[in-house]
């Protein structure tokens, strides 16, 4: 007699306010990609209405990517003390708006400004939603569920270049910008309606307001805990490895729309406006496939393990693809340059989680990830201004020595899988 108890499966035993929990992270984190990278897809149209060049056009994409690690602080510290899902909603209205009116822009400043407080609302919404979902998540599901929040990323990336290929050749980016507003509309109104705080967080809150007396480590604002001795290493560790990251990222995948679609004898491969959105559509199926299946390879082998095996194999593939203009090769290999440069991602949200206790983690995961965000704001420019004396594919180039060095620093701070989370 077989009396053997048959375990569930994992995704039968998760209920609703955890669906809603990821719902709204990751539907939140989908629209803020679109919105974003509606101004990547758009570049070479916004570059021949404006007469700029590519150190310009990576500047204003810097600029986003700058405020966006500000606005990843301030909202950290915003989830920290009115909660994450108030965080999350507030981020969602601000990169909503600001999308809408980078489409009424008459000039490259007033853009520049309309992008630079978009960034704000960009930040804000990883950081709160990635705390939202991790807090909700139970430990042994919370690397994929990770995993599924950043496929939110892929799917925008997806439609965005859905978008493009369909509105702008006819209707041009303003009106690209335009339609983007609607979709990130109804995500806000679910957020403020179908998701709940994480009872970790409401637990904590009370804990706080019912303790006569504040523990020496837990006194003071949250901001200057993160740098207190129990916490300084994986603060200061945490911000150089997220860094390197986020440099190769940005650097690799702000241009590429860029090199696909600038002609042969400037550096690109020469594709038109529509098959770009086609090849970058493959590509970021295989930033679907990374993100979701980055979140088994964690919790299964741990996180660092998956870390290095993924950026190790995007340094080697980045060289590679730079060096093609052969549309065919491009779009086979555009995919796992998709899956291994960028999957990656969906480790932050749990690993960091998991390095900080709850009294500081949103301020902690915040600060670190868009620290390294910040820094990232370089990578835009810096391939943009190698491109005009050596074309965009060779300049991205560059990315593979910063996913190394997220290898390297990666290797000093601790294996977290199968943390619980508490303080």
């Amino acid at each position: 007699m077989n009396n053997q108890v048959v375990e569930p499966k994992w995704y039968k035993t998760i209920n609703k306010v955890q669906r809603n929990a990821l719902i709204g992270g990751m539907g939140g984190w989908m629209l803020d990609a679109m919105d974003v990278l509606l101004y990547v897809m758009s570049l070479t149209s916004i570059m021949k209405e404006f007469n700029i060049d590519t150190a310009i056009a990576g500047l204003l994409a810097s600029v986003t990517l700058f405020s966006s690690a500000i606005g990843g602080i301030v909202f950290g510290i915003v989830a920290d003390y009115f909660g994450r899902k108030k965080a999350l909603a507030g981020a969602v209205a601000i990169y909503t708006v600001f999308t809408g009116l980078s489409g009424i822009a008459t000039s490259v400043t007033e853009l520049a400004i309309y992008r630079t407080l978009l960034g704000l609302g960009m930040g804000g919404t990883w950081a709160s939603g990635a705390l939202l979902v991790s807090e909700t998540w139970p430990k042994e599901h919370r690397g994929k569920a990770s995993g599924f929040m950043q496929g939110g990323w892929a799917l925008g990336y997806m439609m965005a270049a859905a978008l493009s290929g369909a509105i702008l050749p006819v209707y041009g980016w303003r009106v690209l910008f335009f339609v983007g507003v609607v979709p990130s509309v109804l995500m806000f109104l679910f957020i403020v309606f179908y998701t709940q705080e994480p009872e970790l967080w409401l637990t904590n809150k009370k804990t706080k307001a019912a303790a006569p007396v504040v523990q020496k480590t837990g006194d003071g604002f949250t901001f200057f805990q993160i740098f207190k001795p129990d916490l300084l290493r994986f603060t200061v560790i945490g911000a150089i490895f997220v860094s390197f990251v986020q440099l190769g990222y940005w650097g690799l995948f702000t241009w590429l729309p860029g090199f696909l679609s600038t002609p042969l004898e400037k550096g690109g491969a020469g594709l038109n406006i529509v098959k770009t959105a086609g090849w970058v559509f493959a590509m970021q199926i295989g930033a679907l496939i990374g993100y979701n299946s980055f979140g088994f390879v964690a919790d299964h082998y741990g996180r660092k393990r998956a870390f290095t095996i993924f950026l190790v194999i995007a340094a080697i593939l980045v060289p590679v693809y730079g060096s093609l203009r052969d549309p065919f090769y491009l779009f086979l290999l555009g995919p796992l340059v998709g899956l291994f440069g960028s999957g990656y991602f969906s480790g932050f949200g749990a690993f960091l989680a998991e390095l900080f206790p709850t009294r500081v983690r949103g301020t902690a995961q915040g600060f670190v990830y868009n620290f390294g965000r910040g820094v990232s704001a370089l990578a835009p420019f810096i391939i943009g201004t190698l491109a005009k004396t050596f074309g965009i594919g060779t300049s991205l180039f560059v990315t593979s020595a910063f996913f190394i060095g997220g290898v390297i620093t990666v290797a000093f701070l601790p294996e977290t899988k199968g943390k619980v989370l508490d303080d």
